[in-house]
């Protein structure tokens, strides 16, 4: 149960019934970060207009890349709604969630590319306290990404690292989206 309760449906408002309304149709259920956030309505629609805008704004990267990067800042930060939720995502994309077990052990499992070495290690040297990133590490992500592509996954593993902090102090744990793969096809 989250720190901070979850806005229900009847006190959301007008906007916000319409909004869970979507909600439950695309995902097959609310999101308790998005009902808790509902909250401080300001906030709420900064982090909708800003989860959009990122979505469309991102399309450098192999969205493997992408995801495994992110999945990473949401296991270093413990954000079990995150790991859910990011699981779930991927496992809709297509792509191998089984290896996931596995990346605790990235740097030298055959089941991980070099590339998705390079941006896990990032997501591990951004997510650290302090952060550990060097120049090198930059410059080989360059190498393989380019600027655009190091620029977006930046930008990508600094977002988990805002939601996943966020949804962590807040107390929100994970939901069952993985499990139940709540999203309709």
């Amino acid at each position: 149960m989250p720190r901070i309760p979850a806005v229900p449906a009847a006190e959301a408002g007008l906007v916000g019934r319409l909004m869970y309304a979507y909600m439950r149709r695309r995902l097959g259920d609310v999101p308790e970060p998005f009902a808790v956030l509902r909250n401080n309505r300001k906030v709420f629609w900064a982090a909708g207009v800003a989860e959009l805008a990122y979505e469309k704004a991102c399309t450098q990267l192999p969205k493997r890349v992408r995801e495994l990067a992110v999945y990473r800042a949401a296991t270093r930060v413990g954000c079990s709604w995150c790991v859910d939720f990011g699981t779930m995502l991927q496992r809709l994309d297509g792509l191998d969630v089984d290896r996931l077990q596995h990346i605790d052990d990235y740097a030298d499992h055959p089941l991980y590319d070099e590339h998705e070495r390079l941006a896990i290690a990032y997501a591990d040297a951004m997510t650290a306290q302090p952060m550990t990133v060097t120049d090198e590490q930059v410059a080989a992500l360059e190498a393989a990404f380019g600027r655009a592509g190091l620029v977006e996954l930046t930008a990508q593993i600094g977002l988990e690292n805002m939601r996943a902090r966020t949804y962590h102090a807040l107390g929100i744990t994970d939901q069952g989206f993985d499990a139940a793969c709540k999203v309709r096809g």
